[in-house]
């Protein structure tokens, strides 16, 4: 017997020695951008400026760091208040903390039988009928007799080509995805609800700009009727302002449909019923657009968007499979061991002359798998390049998604600019045209196109303001939403 361990503890001793490399690719993360900047020409590190809301200069900052609770630049607190609540009760958070915690179990679970030894304890009792036949005695007659074993055995495979270390890799890769998959799904949750509660606002000011338009048009046909009774005007500039009247009010419904339906959406992401009454009113007067806005190096914004990070991860666990398929084409080591007790009484179970022991070693080699185990190892590292090719295709993506934003905010101020000028000139020329038209100087035609050109661009220089804080919302979320500045054990 002490032949017998010794023998096993230097081939455990041996086996420790040669686990010491791995085969496969050792992975390393992909080397970071040298780019130094998202767009072909500079972006102007500040924007334009109008006397109108949210019309404000910017300042493209790239030594502003992104805060982890980012939204609170817009200083509303019905907003702060709607994220937090969606934060505590959304889906998609609770399904991505379940994916990440599962990951996190599997890899205890996969990690703990790949290291370490399992041991298991087995009872037993039998009754056995044993036919003398069996033994050349036909005439003999039959033993009957109990048996009683108690053991307890061992087995262990040693990870002699770092097999199982690629495997515990791998899934250390999966629960790093995972991770990073609920930091997509906060930055994605968080970016919605402020963009909806913008899109809200938006919609909100311009119904209100169409009804008070709708108003000026409906007194406006008072006055038609009067001078038409009056003999001052023709019928036919009654049935057009009618018509008038008619179009702005039929532009309505399609408004009112879509704030019912911004105030569903905004119910559903907090983790509510779209029956759910307490969505606050947001108004585009309650966001302050943030002055200064940051902007990171493409070489940081591989290390801080989540996707990009999930994509890298993803790529790492392609990484650990070849790692493993390879390890399958070489020897697997298999050690085991056991001690009990077998006796025909329980009074004898523990008696000296009932132990039993055994010792055990096996390896098996590969030897003819009809290519079966090449095959894996190629499709794994084709698996490897298809997941590069991604991790590549999500960065440019996550590039463009910087420099669009960056262009469109430069473009905001601008459209912003136009935007309120030529609502400033349509609301002055509107009220000149209408009192002209009550004195007699102008044509009715000349005042229906007036209050044409005044209803539109009022509603252009909503939709204006509204990109203003869109896009710098937009700005955050694609530079990753600050999640590595969160304080830690808080979400």
């Amino acid at each position: 017997m002490r032949t017998s361990l010794a023998a096993a503890t230097v081939l455990a001793l041996a086996t420790a020695l040669l686990s010491s490399c791995a085969v496969g690719p050792d992975f390393h993360a992909p080397t970071a951008s040298s780019a130094q900047s998202y767009t072909p020409t500079p972006v102007p590190s500040q924007t334009g400026a109008s006397d109108v809301l949210a019309g404000q200069a910017q300042v493209l900052d790239p030594t502003q760091s992104l805060p982890a609770d980012w939204w609170v630049v817009f200083h509303n607190e019905a907003l702060d208040g709607l994220v937090r609540l969606g934060l505590d009760n959304s889906p998609s958070i609770q399904a991505a903390r379940q994916a990440l915690k599962a990951a996190e179990e599997t890899y205890d679970a996969q990690t703990a039988s790949l290291f370490f030894p399992s041991a298991n304890a087995q009872l037993g009792a039998t009754r056995q009928r044993l036919s003398p036949a069996t033994f050349g005695q036909p005439n003999a007659p039959a033993a009957i007799y109990n048996l009683y074993s108690g053991s307890v055995g061992v087995t262990y495979r040693p990870d002699v080509f770092g097999g199982s270390r690629r495997i515990a890799e791998g899934y250390q890769a999966a629960v790093d995805f995972q991770r990073y998959e609920l930091e997509a799904a906060y930055l994605s949750l968080t970016a919605n609800l402020v963009t909806t509660a913008i899109g809200q606002a938006s919609l909100r000011a311009q119904l209100a700009a169409t009804q008070q338009m709708l108003a000026s048009q409906q007194s406006t046909l008072a006055i038609v009727e009067s001078r038409a009774k009056a003999g001052a005007a023709s019928k036919a500039d009654v049935l057009a302002q009618q018509a008038q009247v008619a179009l702005t009010q039929a532009q309505l419904p399609p408004l009112q449909k879509a704030l019912s339906q911004t105030g569903h959406r905004l119910a559903v992401l907090v983790g509510q019923s779209p029956s759910y009454d307490q969505i606050p009113d947001f108004e585009l007067s309650g966001f302050a657009l943030p002055g200064q806005l940051p902007v990171s190096l493409p070489s940081e914004l591989v290390h801080n968007r989540p996707d990009i990070q999930a994509a890298e991860a993803q790529l790492h666990q392609a990484s650990a499979n070849v790692g493993v398929a390879t390890a399958n084409l070489y020897p697997q080591l298999n050690l085991s061991a056991s001690i009990g007790a077998q006796s025909a009484t329980t009074g004898t179970l523990l008696d000296a002359a009932s132990r039993a022991w055994s010792l055990g070693a096996g390896v098996t080699q590969p030897l003819f798998h009809a290519g079966e185990l090449l095959a894996r190892r190629k499709a794994a590292q084709a698996q490897y390049e298809a997941a590069r090719a991604s991790y590549q295709g999500t960065v440019l993506a996550a590039f463009q998604q910087v420099a669009d934003t960056l262009r469109a905010i430069q473009w905001d101020a601008t459209a912003l600019q136009a935007a309120a000028e030529a609502n400033s000139v349509a609301q002055q020329s509107l009220a000149l045209t209408q009192s002209q038209y009550v004195a007699g100087a102008v044509s009715y035609l000349t005042l229906l196109n007036a209050q044409r050109v005044a209803l539109d661009a009022s509603r252009n220089l909503v939709q204006a303001q509204a990109l203003r804080f869109t896009d710098s919302a937009t700005l955050y979320a694609a530079l990753g939403g600050g999640w590595w500045n969160r304080a830690e054990g808080t979400k």
